[in-house]
């Protein structure tokens, strides 16, 4: 049985990375192990930072992605400057076009909305600005936080499958994986979509297909979007580098793989209605994803039955925005032993009564 490392994180996702960093940073030996790096869902995020352009409504949920959001510029630049790798973060602000009038204080109206972002389509009546929100690239940010975590000391071990948690009189005994058993002091599950391989959690997955197309050459110098469109059945997230990402679908279908005419269809014409000049730009690139989607949509995080093992997952399509709060709580609960109040409000328990 291999053993040696304070603290094992199962997952090796956006949550497993981060988390792992602010652990290390604090000063514990930590062993990451990962499934698939490639398959894990913040490599197919848009990477939007967008707690206000999806109107969550007031709560612990809100509270929790305005905090993460606000942490991240310095969160950031730390794992810049620990990995050499930029991130993409650009807090582009984000616009959120509406195709029936909903008046409002914030409401920008038709020509306001229009003069705010030209080439809108005709459809769109109004909307709402979010000047606050905005987007990180989210491969650079995974790449910057494996770089990070590896230059820190943390052991990523990718292509290891965690097969069962072993249990016994309320604390975990050890792992048994694709690589033989395992042990640690300390365990933290940070396995997203697959959570419920392991674990009787109610998370479940639910399939996102999303596509990108590039900005001609001749117009990277001015960019058409400058800004994100937040729109009611689509969001279009223009990168610096002249690509725009489009998505995403929503899809109980299981872990079932591939892009599909119907989804890529769907998109294309969402697209077009709220942008309609992407319709002459070229095809990127198309892929799918799958995001942890629990009943209510809201992440579990914090202690479990077992003492040793500690919840961080089920973000659905919030792992981007949560990384930096969630790390940080996280870090905070399994170190220090300091919980949190917003914890609370996302622990496993709440789904008994369901």
């Amino acid at each position: 049985m291999q053993s040696g490392s304070e603290i094992i994180v199962i997952g090796g996702g956006v949550i497993g990375l981060a988390t792992a960093i602010e652990l290390r940073l604090l000063g514990a030996e930590v062993t990451i192990l990962c499934q698939s790096f490639k398959a894990a869902a913040g490599h197919a995020a848009a990477g939007m930072l967008a707690p206000q352009a999806e109107q969550i409504p007031a709560g612990a949920m809100l509270d929790l992605c305005l905090a993460s959001r606000d942490l991240y510029p310095k969160w950031v630049q730390k794992i810049e400057s620990i990995s050499g790798v930029d991130a993409g973060y650009w807090q582009s602000g984000i616009l959120a076009p509406r195709y029936t009038d909903e008046q409002g204080s914030d409401w920008l109206d038709t020509r306001s909305i229009h003069d705010r972002q030209a080439g809108l389509g005709e459809s769109v009546v109004g909307g709402y600005w979010h000047p606050a929100d905005g987007q990180v690239d989210n491969r650079a940010l995974m790449r910057s936080l494996l770089i990070a975590s590896q230059s820190l000391g943390v052991k990523f071990q990718d292509g290891v499958e965690v097969t069962t948690i072993h249990r016994s009189q309320g604390r975990v005994t050890h792992l048994e994986t694709s690589q033989g058993e395992m042990s640690a002091q300390h365990y933290i599950l940070a396995t997203g979509a697959w959570s419920q391989q392991l674990l009787p959690l109610p998370i479940v997955p639910r399939k996102g297909q999303m596509l990108s197309v590039l900005v001609p050459s001749d117009r990277r110098d001015n960019l058409p979007l400058r800004q994100v469109l937040f729109g009611e059945e689509i969001y279009i997230v223009p990168r610096q580098d002249g690509r725009i990402i489009i998505g995403a679908t929503s899809e109980y279908v299981g872990f079932a793989a591939h892009n599909t005419l119907q989804g890529v269809d769907r998109l294309m014409t969402n697209a077009i209605r709220l942008f309609p000049s992407l319709r002459d730009f070229p095809i990127h690139e198309t892929w799918w994803g799958f995001r942890p989607a629990t009943p209510d949509e809201l992440p579990i995080l914090g202690a479990s039955n077992d003492a040793n093992l500690t919840l961080a997952t089920g973000h659905y399509r919030n792992g981007i925005l949560l990384a930096p709060i969630t790390a940080k709580l996280i870090a905070d609960l399994v170190w220090h032993q300091q919980a949190d109040n917003l914890l609370s409000s996302f622990s496993w328990q709440r789904f008994e009564l369901i």
